[in-house]
């Protein structure tokens, strides 16, 4: 028996559901600024914090999605078109680096992802009689803390 680790067969590859786009470097501009946090007096002489900037238009996405990161981005997109992001939580520059590529890249495939559209149903006729019901009785409740009138 040994050592075997239970294996399942999935229809898809997990990790290419979790990141599957990929922010290519040619369009990323960063700007290193100083900045606040974490780190002491190193964090007064470093410029740790990473601001990237991402042209959208150049991420050649298709139309839907591409307007979906805009509505859903609005507050981090000015008006040049392009999506700022800041991060300052590591006192590496590095990793602050990492970090906002990965949040630009999670923002995109929030993106990709269609959302389900609304199919509208009619509430059914016991809903309604239900409804009607709960209604009759919180009614007669609020009837009874009147003062009585004879």
């Amino acid at each position: 028996m040994g050592g075997e680790a239970f294996k399942v067969a999935l229809p898809f590859n997990v990790h290419q559901l979790i990141m599957a786009f990929k922010l290519p470097p040619e369009i990323c501009e960063f700007r290193f600024i100083l900045g606040s946090g974490p780190g002491g007096q190193h964090v007064n002489k470093t410029a740790s914090t990473v601001e990237l900037r991402v042209t959208v238009s150049k991420l050649q996405l298709p139309p839907a999605p591409l307007a979906r990161l805009k509505e859903q981005q609005a507050k981090r997109i000015n008006k040049l078109g392009e999506l700022i992001i800041q991060s300052g939580n590591h006192r590496s520059q590095l990793m602050n680096r990492q970090e906002a590529v990965s949040r630009v890249e999670k923002f995109i495939d929030e993106a990709l992802i269609r959302p389900k559209s609304r199919v509208a149903t009619r509430p059914t006729l016991a809903s309604k009689k239900r409804r009607l019901e709960s209604k009759k009785v919180r009614g007669s409740v609020k009837n009874q803390r009147k003062k009585p009138s004879w």
